[in-house]
């Protein structure tokens, strides 16, 4: 891939590196010193990344935070997990039983709109000053305040039990292990994220992405 000139770009991440395996490929492909990147991904999760190259487009990535995000996400059901996706240890839940479609989309539609949410407690989230990821992983029980969260559309692309696959297009600071984690509890059989592609970020897509060769990463950082 040739040199890449300052300004704003829509990034496809690969399943396995994480966001800033990301980074450090593009710092290669630059002579700008300045680079940063709008909304973290899993490594397990793929899909759009908005980077921001120069120094003139850096002060303006923090607009392309605010933007609506649209996702396609694979909830396993019956099975919670201590991480809300499928790297945790999990749980199964023996009593928990197929439940209909019906059932699936009523719960599902209490989620769309305002709500509030619990986010992870593997997230990026300060909490005095610490990443409560790091907070957690060092063996303390943190517990994470509801906040605000906005969901602006939630369908059903396909269900058979028991595995859910969801579009959502939400608005910022939305956590999708989150809400396949609360899909789960509304359900009463509980549930975790098995599967996140994050299809757009406000105008950017797959279509006019840049794909860069990105090896996996050995480290491994949550965001939503």
């Amino acid at each position: 891939m040739k040199k890449i000139t300052g300004g704003i770009f829509g990034v496809w991440k690969p399943k396995g590196p994480s966001s800033y395996d990301v980074i450090r490929v593009l710092k290669h492909m630059t002579t700008e010193k300045k680079i940063g990147h709008a909304g973290t991904l899993d490594p397990l999760a793929s899909g759009i990344l908005v980077i921001a190259i120069g120094r003139e487009a850096t002060k303006k990535i923090s607009n392309e935070v605010a933007k609506e995000k649209e996702y396609v996400a694979s909830v396993r059901l019956g099975v919670t997990s201590s991480t809300d996706d499928r790297e945790g240890i999990k749980t199964r839940n023996i009593s928990a039983k197929k439940i209909s479609k019906e059932e699936v989309q009523n719960a599902v539609n209490k989620f769309e709109g305002k709500i509030m949410q619990v986010p992870p407690v593997y997230s990026a989230i300060k909490m005095q000053g610490k990443e409560a990821y790091k907070r957690t992983r060092a063996g303390e029980k943190i517990v994470m305040k509801p906040r605000e969260a906005l969901i602006k559309e939630i369908e059903i692309l396909s269900y058979r039990w028991p595995y859910l696959s969801i579009r959502v297009v939400t608005g910022p600071g939305v956590y999708i292990r989150s809400l396949a984690r609360d899909i789960g509890g509304a359900l009463g059989v509980g549930g975790y994220l098995a599967n996140l592609i994050r299809t757009r970020v406000g105008t950017y897509t797959k279509k006019d992405a840049l794909h860069p060769k990105v090896k996996h990463s050995r480290i491994k950082k949550r965001s939503k």
